[in-house]
């Protein structure tokens, strides 16, 4: 990304956290989706991606329905900007009112106990609002990690808005993060990860939708390494102002195996469990970017 572009694209972002939170919440609404309707009709390189990827997971679909859900993603994924834009301004009570979580005694009850808890979701619905709700409703601060973007000023945003949110935000790249995050499950605290998408070496295989794909096999390590509970996440919207979600049966570390065999088998829990969440509200999936290796091949994107 040149230079000017790097500072256009934080431009624009900084105008989005400035003037979208002041509107009112039926306007920001009806602006979201009307933004998510132009992009989705003019068919461009994100929209096509996310028509493909949609196809994996209904595959049945036709023309048609697929088209249906890709406009649809396409407001959810533009709900989810909006929110996020007007998180900021919401009252504590808005956010306690703005999500309902099935099961989440498995997360307050564990950490009770002093034993750490790592949630692990994928790119469904809103997660800062979710972050926002665990600290507000739940009153439990967590600790997470968050991409370096591009140019430096948009990634300090992005901190500080989810800082701002009462989350602990450490940088992905750089061995530190690991280690920090170790520190706090071992202490008995609340680590939440967005684990659905590592296109890095280091990323592992799993089945995903009936091909392979790479996740980050963080969370089962950090499990392994701190005998913390991992808990798989997925969020979703209805047609209420009120985001869903629902914590999955914990995925155990195997007694036998080695690191690296534990790791795969746990991380391919964790997609299962994602892959559950994911057919059930596919249009709130918000994967705009090549996820499989078959995908991959053709053009090797790193982004």
């Amino acid at each position: 990304m040149s230079g000017a572009r790097e500072r256009l694209t934080d431009t624009l972002y900084g105008l989005g956290w400035a003037t979208v939170k002041k509107l009112p919440e039926p306007v920001s609404v009806a602006l979201g989706r009307r933004i998510a309707d132009t992009v989705w009709k003019r068919r461009g390189a994100s929209v096509l991606r996310l028509e493909s990827n949609l196809a994996r997971v209904v595959p049945d679909a036709g023309p048609e329905r697929l088209a249906e859900l890709s406009r649809a993603g396409m407001r959810s994924y533009m709900r989810y900007w909006m929110e996020s834009f007007r998180l900021p301004a919401w009252s504590p009570e808005r956010i306690k009112n703005g999500v309902e979580v099935q099961d989440i005694d498995r997360v307050t009850d564990t950490l009770a106990t002093g034993r750490g808890v790592i949630v692990a979701l994928p790119h469904l619905a809103n997660w800062d609002l979710a972050g926002a709700w665990v600290t507000t409703k739940l009153e439990v601060p967590f600790t997470t990690v968050a991409e370096r973007l591009k140019p430096e000023t948009l990634y300090d945003r992005f901190v500080a808005y989810r800082e701002g949110l009462g989350m602990e935000v450490l940088p992905h790249q750089g061995g530190s993060a690991f280690g920090t995050l170790a520190r706090r499950l071992r202490a008995g605290g609340l680590v939440c990860l967005v684990a659905d998408r590592d296109l890095s070496a280091s990323g592992t295989e799993v089945k995903f939708f009936g091909d392979t794909a790479r996740m980050p096999g963080g969370p089962a390590l950090l499990a392994q390494q701190t005998g913390a509970l991992l808990l798989p996440v997925t969020l979703w919207y209805d047609d209420s102002p009120v985001m869903r979600g629902r914590v999955h049966p914990p995925v155990d570390v195997p007694e036998t195996g080695t690191r690296a065999e534990k790791t795969s088998v746990m991380t391919q829990a964790l997609a299962d469990a994602f892959a559950t969440g994911i057919a059930e509200h596919p249009q709130d999936w918000h994967m705009l970017q090549r996820l499989w290796l078959d995908d991959l091949e053709p053009r090797q994107e790193t982004s």
